[in-house]
C-alpha cells in the first residue's frame, strides 16, 4: 500500500507539471526556479565586487600573445589540460582585452544552467516532495562553490566539470530506466564536455559507476559489482573508450603531477583539514570565517565550535536517514567513496610542496563534492523515484522501494513537536550561517590590489606625455606572484591592456611604474661604483683607453639594468663590460645619462670610448634593477 500510494503521488505530480507549464500549476517548481534565480543574482553581485586575480592574468596574457592554434589550445597550464578554457579566454581577450565583466556574465550563465539541470536531475532521481528543495538549496548556496562562481580561473575548470557531472549522471539514470542508446551518446558527450575544460572531470567516470552500483543494483559487494557490470555494460564500454582516448592525449603532453608527501602526519593533517575544517562545515553553512589570501580567494578558517556543530548535525542526519530506509546507507557510502577518490588525488598532487599546510583549507579543491553530497542528501531524505518510462526489460532490482516513513516517525508522538522545533532551529542556523559566510567571502573577494593597480595605470597612461617609455620590471607580487615569472613582467602583463605602455631596453630618460601603478622617473637600485680618483670628474675615460671601475658590491651573473651619468666632450660611442657581458651605447656631448640592459656579473666594470678627441667623465654608475627615483 505504501508503494502504491507513493506511485499515485508521483503520477499526480507529473500530471500537474504537464498541465501547469513552467511557472503555473507546480508550486514546487516555481519555488525551485525562484531559488535558482536568487542564487545566480546573489553570486553574480558577489563576483562583480571582485576582479581578475593571479592566474587570470597569466591566462589572459597567454591568450593575447597567441594565435588561435591547436598548439595554444592544447598547451598545459600548471599541468592542466583545458582547451575549452583557453578557447573561451582567447575569444574574450580578443574581443574585450583585459576585462572582467565578460567572465562574470559567463559564470552567471553557467550557474543558471547548472541550477536548472540539477533541479531536473533531482526530479528524475528522487521521489517528489518539498524536501527536494533541501539538496537543491545545498547545491545552489553552498559556500564551497563560492570560488567557482567568482574567480574565473577556478570557474572555467569547475563549472564545466559540475555541468558534466550533472549531465552524465542524468544520462546514466535515464539509460538505467529506459535502456535507450541515445542516453549512452549523452553520457559520453557529457564526460567529454568536462574533460574539454578540466582533466579532473575524469572522476566522473568512477562516480557514474559507483552511483549505478550503489543506487540501482542490490545484494552484497560481489553481486552488486557483477550486476552493475553485466546489466549496464554498454555504459562502461562508452566511458572506457572516452577515458582511454583522453588519457592517451593527456599523458603524451603532461608531466607527472605526483608528489610524495613528506610524512604520514602531513597526509593525516591534510585530510583532517579538508574534511573537518573545509568540507563538512562548508556543506552546512560554514566556514563562517575566512583567512585572507591577497587577491586570490580566501582560505577556510572555521571556529572550533562551528566545526564540531557541523559534524554533530551531519552524524545525526546520517543516523536518522539510515534508520528510515536502506538506500540512505548506500547514498552515504557513495559520498564516502567519492571523498576517498578526491582525497587520494589531492594528497598525491598537492602535498609535499610549500603550500601543503593550507591545501586542505582551500574550498575549490572540493567544490565538485557538493554535487555528490547534495544528491546523496536528497536520496537519503526522499528515496529514489520510480522510472518515468518502462525499461525494455525491467529488472527486479530497479523496482521502486516502499515510501520511506516520516523523518520523525521513530520518535514517540509527545517528542515530535520538540524535534520539529529543533529541526527548524538547525535549518535556520544553516541558512543564516550560509548568508554570513557568503557575505564575509564577498568582503574578502572585493579587496583587489590588481584592480587598483590597473585603474591607476590606465589613468596615468591617459595623461602621460608623448614619447614616455618604460623599463620593464615585475608587477607587484600581490597582483601576480613571482612564481608566475615571466608572466609577472609588466611587458607581458599589459599585453591585453587598452593603451599599453611602451617598454624599451635602452633610453636616456625612461620611466617606471611604481607599486601603485603611478608613472615615476626611473633610477637603478643595486651596486654602485666606488668614488673615482679625479676630483670633480671621478673616472676619466679617453678615446682608445679602457678604465676599470670597482663596484661597492658584486653582482651575480644575471640580467641587469645599468645607469651611467656622464659628462662628455663630444659625441661618440662607449662600451661597458660586466664580466662576460658587453653593452655598447651612444654618448652625447654634455651632461647626460643612459640606461641600458646588460647580462653579466662581477665586482668591476670596464669602460672605454671611441670618438674623435672624446673624453668622458663619470662618477655615477649603478647596476641593478629599475626603480622609481626617490623624491
Amino acid at each position: 500500500m505504501a508503494s502504491t500510494g507513493a506511485r499515485v503521488a508521483e503520477a499526480r505530480a507529473e500530471e500537474n507539471e504537464r498541465a501547469g507549464g513552467w511557472l503555473g500549476g507546480n508550486p514546487l517548481r516555481t519555488v525551485a526556479l525562484a531559488m535558482i534565480a536568487l542564487s545566480v543574482l546573489w553570486r553574480t553581485h558577489l563576483a562583480a565586487r571582485g576582479f581578475l586575480a593571479a592566474d587570470d592574468y597569466v591566462l589572459i596574457t597567454q591568450a593575447a600573445e597567441s594565435d588561435l592554434t591547436p598548439e595554444h589550445l592544447l598547451s598545459l597550464y600548471n599541468n592542466h589540460l583545458m582547451p575549452g578554457g583557453r578557447l573561451v579566454m582567447w575569444l574574450v581577450t580578443q574581443a574585450f582585452g583585459m576585462a572582467y565583466w565578460p567572465y562574470v556574465l559567463l559564470m552567471a550563465i553557467c550557474q543558471a544552467l547548472l541550477g536548472v539541470l540539477f533541479f531536473r536531475l533531482l526530479r528524475r532521481l528522487l521521489r517528489p516532495g518539498w524536501l527536494l528543495l533541501v539538496p537543491l538549496g545545498m547545491f545552489l548556496f553552498s559556500p564551497l562553490t563560492l570560488e567557482a562562481t567568482s574567480w574565473w580561473a577556478v570557474g572555467v575548470n569547475m563549472l564545466p566539470m559540475q555541468l558534466a557531472m550533472v549531465l552524465a549522471i542524468g544520462a546514466q539514470v535515464s539509460y538505467v530506466h529506459t535502456r535507450r542508446a541515445r542516453h549512452l551518446v549523452s553520457l559520453g558527450l557529457s564526460v567529454l564536455l568536462g574533460l574539454f575544460f578540466f582533466e579532473k572531470a575524469l572522476l566522473v567516470v568512477p562516480l557514474v559507476f559507483l552511483l549505478t552500483a550503489l543506487l540501482f543494483a542490490q545484494g552484497g559487494v560481489v553481486r552488486t559489482v557483477s550486476t552493475t557490470v553485466k546489466r549496464w555494460w554498454a555504459s562502461w564500454l562508452v566511458l572506457t573508450v572516452v577515458s582511454l582516448g583522453f588519457l592517451a592525449a593527456y599523458l603524451t603532453r603532461s608531466e607527472s603531477s605526483l608528489r610524495r608527501p613528506d610524512s604520514p602526519v602531513e597526509v593525516l593533517s591534510f585530510l583532517q583539514q579538508m574534511l573537518g575544517s573545509t568540507l563538512v562545515p562548508g556543506l552546512l553553512g560554514g566556514p563562517w570565517q575566512w583567512l585572507g589570501a591577497g587577491d586570490g580567494a580566501p582560505v577556510a578558517a572555521p571556529p572550533e565550535i562551528g566545526t564540531w556543530g557541523a559534524w554533530a548535525v551531519l552524524v545525526a542526519l546520517i543516523v536518522v536517514t539510515v534508520r528510515r530506509q536502506r538506500v540512505a546507507g548506500r547514498a552515504w557510502l557513495l559520498l564516502g567513496f567519492y571523498l576517498l577518490m578526491v582525497g587520494a588525488m589531492l594528497a598525491a598532487t598537492r602535498l609535499g610542496s610549500v603550500f601543503s599546510a593550507v591545501a586542505g583549507g582551500v574550498p575549490r579543491y572540493v567544490s565538485d563534492v557538493v554535487v555528490v553530497a547534495a544528491l546523496c542528501v536528497g536520496v537519503a531524505l526522499l528515496g529514489l523515484a520510480r522510472p518515468t518510462s518502462e525499461p525494455v526489460s525491467r529488472p527486479r532490482s530497479t523496482a521502486s522501494p516502499a515510501e520511506p516513513p516520516s523523518l520523525l516517525a521513530p520518535l514517540p508522538a509527545r517528542y515530535r513537536e520538540m524535534a520539529t522545533a529543533g529541526l527548524v532551529v538547525v535549518f535556520l542556523a544553516i541558512c543564516l550561517g550560509t548568508a554570513w559566510t557568503t557575505s564575509r567571502y564577498s568582503d574578502e573577494w572585493s579587496r583587489k590590489s590588481g584592480r587598483s593597480y590597473i585603474d591607476t595605470v590606465r589613468i596615468e597612461m591617459a595623461s602621460a606625455p608623448p614619447g614616455t617609455v618604460f623599463f620593464d620590471q615585475p608587477v607587484p607580487d600581490n597582483v601576480v606572484p613571482t612564481l608566475s615569472f615571466p608572466y609577472n613582467l609588466q611587458s607581458r602583463f599589459f599585453r591585453a591592456f587598452g593603451t599599453r605602455p611602451t617598454f624599451v631596453d635602452e633610453a636616456e630618460n625612461p620611466s617606471v611604474l611604481d607599486a601603485l601603478g603611478r608613472i615615476q622617473v626611473a633610477t637603478v637600485q643595486g651596486s654602485t661604483n666606488r668614488p673615482g680618483p679625479q676630483e670633480g670628474c671621478g673616472y676619466v675615460v679617453s678615446s682608445g683607453q679602457t678604465v676599470r671601475i670597482s663596484l661597492n658590491e658584486p653582482r651575480d651573473d644575471w640580467y641587469w639594468v645599468v645607469r651611467i651619468g656622464y659628462l662628455s666632450s663630444a659625441d661618440g660611442t662607449a662600451v661597458l663590460r660586466l664580466g662576460d657581458g658587453t653593452a655598447v651605447f651612444p654618448v652625447r656631448k654634455g651632461l647626460n645619462q643612459r640606461f641600458f640592459r646588460i647580462s653579466g656579473g662581477g665586482d668591476t666594470v670596464e669602460l672605454s670610448v671611441t670618438g674623435t678627441e672624446l673624453t668622458l667623465c663619470t662618477n655615477e654608475i649603478a647596476i641593478g634593477n629599475p626603480a622609481p627615483r626617490p623624491e
